[in-house]
């Protein structure tokens, strides 16, 4: 009998156990670190005709290689906005270097509510070779921002 407790016991403390490692593995958040919403595009055809619905930049910053931009502009929920970060694929030679993009919003929404929404861009396509560090010049941001890598 004694033998048969201890075994029960055993596999009580060891269920307890998968249990409790199993419920840490589902509270923790799930976070994507390093991974933007979408690739910067260098093209300068689309560049120079480029069209986007009117907004409004809220913010713009740049954390590892990714440029996070928060935006406002009008419509229902925001939650069919589609983007694009253009680069027009010059460079001016400065030290640092510079390189200029634009950001699209394709926004079908026929609303006049006000909503603000944040994506990310992955900048690794605009890097230069033989740099560690170039200025970006967004169209409509009112200060550049400096890419290091």
């Amino acid at each position: 009998m004694k033998n048969l407790l201890k075994k029960v016991s055993f596999a009580t403390g060891i269920m307890f156990c998968s249990m409790n490692v199993l419920c840490e593995d589902i509270d923790e958040p799930k976070i994507n670190y390093g991974f933007c919403d979408y690739e910067t595009i260098i093209d300068a055809d689309l560049y120079k005709d480029f069209q986007s619905a009117t907004f409004e930049f809220v913010s713009a910053e740049i954390i590892d290689d990714c440029l996070i931009i928060e935006i406002g502009a009008s419509g229902c929920d925001g939650g069919t906005w589609e983007f694009e970060l253009v680069d027009s694929g010059a460079i001016a030679e400065s030290l640092p270097e510079q390189r200029f993009l634009k950001l699209q919003l394709v926004n079908n929404e026929d609303c006049e509510a006000f909503f603000q929404r944040t994506t990310s861009f992955d900048l690794t396509p605009v890097r230069i070779h033989d740099s560690g560090e170039i200025i970006l010049n967004i169209d409509g941001f009112d200060s550049s921002l400096n890419y290091i890598y």
